[in-house]
């Protein structure tokens, strides 16, 4: 299994997080299961990561000009990006195999007092916590890596030159930033078009470059992206986003109807459609076109592996459902329940997405100008 090394652990806290005078706890944040059911291979070798950082940076407070590193657990929300528990479990040891076991392993805390307690936080979690963190950090003022599947596949991406990820990705978001639209033309089997309009009026972008340079910053890491939510009608003007988004789930090609800036139907000829349907009739907030992202890091060389947080990050991705947490409208209370809450990217890479390419993507800007940023899937702006 591959891992960080001693060495590179504590250099990649210092890469992400520039230290700030104010700087003394850094906090490791895990989920534990509920059901012992819902446990998986990959989830307890992040728990134990979790445990064996914990462990390393305990040795290296000195370097790191901190004075202690804290291990806290809580029990899984059971979706990505619903907002945390009142409380979490400050470990005195390690983790406990299921989250009923908690108070047996350390001491009941709430994630206020967490968050006033620590600057920094590492969170490699089960279920995405991008979006609570995020809000958080704005709140307390700490900073956030958040590490939802985790997995040893990712270390590479922590070894890469963020220094030109940076470069890349402020790029990205200064031409989103003056755009006023996005025209996304799609391929399905090298056959079908499909188009896209999508609405940047009203809106700013956000950069994830894998560093946390400033109080109150929370995103992913590994990273590299890119990423705007689309205008969602909040002011006297409707959204002008329109069209018809391909998704591949699985085989099946499912085709999004969206207007003003959602999904108002599903279809396709499989099952899969008629779930996408379903979902849809359930929780209408889950039709909402939450974000637009840009990955950058397929140009240096890293692999897709299966898992949404690093392979987001190759390409252009388009997420679903929440978007309060990236500067937009819909949050928690849009849905029916806590766990139906979700902000789901769909990655329009190959190893996710075969069947679909995206011909290409033309950011309209002020008094007519445009420029094509992508073409058959590639940037032609490095």
């Amino acid at each position: 299994m591959e891992k960080l090394s001693e060495n590179e652990l504590v250099n990649l806290i210092k890469s992400v997080f520039p230290h700030h005078s104010q700087d003394h706890a850094i906090g490791i944040i895990v989920d534990i299961p509920r059901n012992p059911k819902d446990d998986q291979s990959n989830w307890k070798l992040r728990r134990s990561l979790a445990e064996e950082w914990h462990h390393l940076l305990k040795d290296h407070t000195a370097s790191l000009k901190v004075q202690k590193i804290m291990l806290i657990a809580y029990p899984d929300v059971g979706s990505n990006n619903a907002d945390l528990p009142t409380y979490g479990t400050l470990i005195k040891k390690r983790l406990p195999a299921t989250a009923d076991e908690l108070d047996l392993y350390g001491d009941k805390i709430s994630f206020e007092d967490i968050f006033k307690e620590a600057q920094i936080f590492l969170a490699p979690t089960q279920y995405s916590t991008t979006a609570p963190l995020k809000n958080a950090a704005k709140e307390f003022g700490f900073r956030a890596a958040t590490m939802p599947g985790f997995s040893p596949k990712m270390i590479p991406a922590l070894r890469i030159d963020y220094t030109e990820v940076d470069r890349r990705v402020l790029l990205v978001k200064e031409k989103l930033d003056r755009a006023e639209a996005a025209e996304v033309e799609f391929s399905v089997d090298g056959l079908d078009s499909f188009r896209m309009f999508f609405d940047l009026r009203f809106r700013k972008a956000h950069a994830s470059t894998g560093r946390f340079p400033d109080k109150g910053q929370a995103g992913n890491l590994p990273s590299g992206e890119a990423y705007i939510v689309p205008y969602e009608g909040e002011l006297q003007e409707k959204s002008k986003t329109e069209g018809v988004l391909p998704v591949q789930i699985n085989d099946d090609v499912v085709l999004f109807r969206i207007k003003e800036n959602r999904a108002v139907s599903a279809q396709g000829k499989s099952q899969q459609a008629e779930v996408e349907a379903e979902h849809l009739r359930r929780e209408p907030a889950y039709g909402n076109m939450a974000e637009l992202g840009f990955g950058v890091l397929e140009d240096f060389g890293i692999q897709p592996i299966g898992k949404l947080l690093l392979d987001e990050k190759l390409g252009f991705h388009v997420a679903f459902g929440r978007s309060e947490h990236f500067g937009g409208i819909v949050g928690p209370n849009d849905f029916s329940t806590p766990g139906e809450v979700i902000h789901l990217d769909r990655i329009y890479i190959p190893s996710t997405q075969p069947r679909i390419t995206v011909r290409s993507i033309v950011l309209v800007y002020p008094k007519h100008q445009s420029e094509t940023i992508i073409e058959n899937s590639k940037y032609l702006i490095f």
